[in-house]
């Protein structure tokens, strides 16, 4: 019973205490990674030099006069050996240790007759007494909700769960990269803002104590960093969270990572080239491969990406001419379809819908979706050849929507009257059409120049991964346990 161990590891804590030793020291020695020991094996090992090293006890192996353990650390795994005849406390560390403890060990290396690299060792310290037993059972556990809920066990049990994140942490870098060099800044903008916007989502709330007003978390950098350029910036990035109170797929969470972009001077079209650029750079040194799999498909993203036109391809796939529709044709494609929506929905929210459930998923290998009907993006400038369109591609593959960018509106009449029409959206009940931000429209009457902006969120890199979003968060949002 987990309990018995949990009160047998109890009372091994209290004789490391009776013995005037602290289980719980607040600095260790260590001079050597588990893998540099091993990687500079032969020289250290014809050196006889003492080295120390410092992990998790991941297996104890007692044979008598002789006891085996495996050392842990982040960078991999040696085996000790401990000899009666080398530890005047060696039957003290036979009754009060564990799997799952971290000690201070120093020794020579040497290789046993198995000719197994190891490290004998002459003195240990105790840095951290494990009250648990490591499950073992746990890796390849079945049940998702537990290794996530309780994802520091996964981490010490999962490698793949290790080398993940590690993957995850050189693909932001690895876009840092490709925008530093080529001229952009990166900067900062609030997360707490008085009005949301820049993206069609419903925000999380929050009060602000020392100004006595409600706040939201953002939904989007796009606002703020527009601003921005409007003060004379002309090449700037964020990557940072945002925030989104809505459901939880295989594709969204609530708190996520994204970046945007912003360069002045260029449209979509010049924009288009750049992204398709940095897509293949960050994907080829992310993951050293062009190839990518998920969920059974495979593509190429080397090849130069196609143009899809958003109206012609949702004329074949749904049989709609969006030229023509009205709300009422929308709507009762959306019936037939089976689609929830409330009364009063607007003509982009119900186009968005049937593209989602009728045409988006036909879109496997990479390819720019462009020219949308001006409905569904408040924030993007018209069409030159279409008032009715607008300037706007997003990045699909597999099925999915993998970042948007487009030529932004600048004209302040325009966007205030597209505005208004989001605000008579929120009158009839869509929470998640955009508001009214009357800061912004002020910096765009102060003159914003021509403008390239584009996103992409961490959706990117568990597409890449060929994951749920979810696994691809260390810590994402669970629903506290009943007990």
């Amino acid at each position: 019973m987990l309990e018995d161990i949990i009160k047998e590891r109890k009372k091994k804590l209290e004789t490391i205490r009776q013995a005037g030793l602290d289980p719980y020291p607040p600095v260790a020695k260590r001079t050597k990674t588990c893998r540099e020991a091993l990687s500079l094996f032969s020289s250290l090992e014809k050196s006889k030099k003492n080295i120390s090293l410092t992990g998790r006890l991941r297996g104890l192996r007692d044979q008598g006069k002789i006891i085996f353990a495996d050392l842990e650390d982040e960078s991999g795994k040696i085996q000790l050996v401990f000899k009666k005849e080398n530890l005047k406390n060696f039957s003290f560390f036979k009754s009060i240790t564990d799997i799952g403890d971290f000690l201070s060990v120093s020794g020579i290396l040497f290789k046993t007759k198995k000719k197994e690299k190891s490290l004998e060792v002459k003195s240990w310290v105790m840095l951290s007494k494990s009250l648990r037993p490591l499950p073992s059972n746990f890796y390849g556990l079945e049940d998702t909700e537990t290794r996530l809920r309780k994802r520091y066990i996964d981490l010490i049990l999962n490698p793949a769960a290790k080398n993940l994140f590690r993957q995850k942490s050189a693909f932001w870098a690895v876009a840092r990269e490709f925008l530093q060099t080529a001229g952009f800044l990166e900067v900062e903008t609030p997360i707490l803002e008085s009005t949301p916007g820049g993206a069609e989502a419903e925000p999380f709330i929050t009060k602000y104590n020392a100004l006595d007003e409600d706040f939201y978390l953002r939904i989007s950098q796009e606002i703020s960093l527009k601003k921005i350029v409007v003060g004379g910036f002309e090449k700037i990035f964020e990557i940072g969270r945002v925030f989104r109170n809505e459901g939880i797929d295989a594709e969204h969470l609530q708190d996520y990572t994204a970046m945007e972009f912003y360069f002045t001077y260029a449209d979509y079209e010049e924009l288009m080239s750049f992204v398709e650029k940095m897509y293949k750079f960050i994907i080829k040194k992310t993951f050293h491969s062009l190839i990518s799999e998920n969920d059974g498909q495979k593509i190429d993203w080397s090849k130069k990406w196609k143009k899809v036109d958003y109206f012609e391809i949702f004329k074949e796939k749904s049989g709609l001419d969006l030229a023509k529709a009205s709300i009422a044709d929308l709507e009762k494609k959306a019936k037939e379809l089976g689609l929830k929506f409330e009364k009063g929905t607007g003509k982009g929210r119900l186009i968005d819908l049937i593209f989602k459930k009728t045409t988006r998923a036909s879109l496997i290998n990479p390819c720019f979706l462009i020219n949308p009907p001006v409905e569904i993006e408040p924030l993007a400038k018209r069409s030159r050849q279409d008032k009715n369109k607008v300037e706007r591609f997003q990045v699909v593959a597999f099925g999915t929507e993998l970042g948007k960018g487009f030529s932004e509106a600048n004209d302040p009449v325009d966007q205030r009257e597209r505005f208004e029409e989001q605000m008579k959206l929120r009158e009839k009940g869509d929470r998640e059409a955009q508001r009214l931000d009357e800061d912004f429209l002020e910096a765009l009457e102060y003159g914003a120049p021509p403008i390239a902006g584009f996103g992409l969120s961490e959706r990117l890199f568990a597409v890449l991964a060929g994951k749920p979003i979810r696994e691809c968060v260390i810590f994402p949002a669970m629903k506290k346990v009943k007990n």
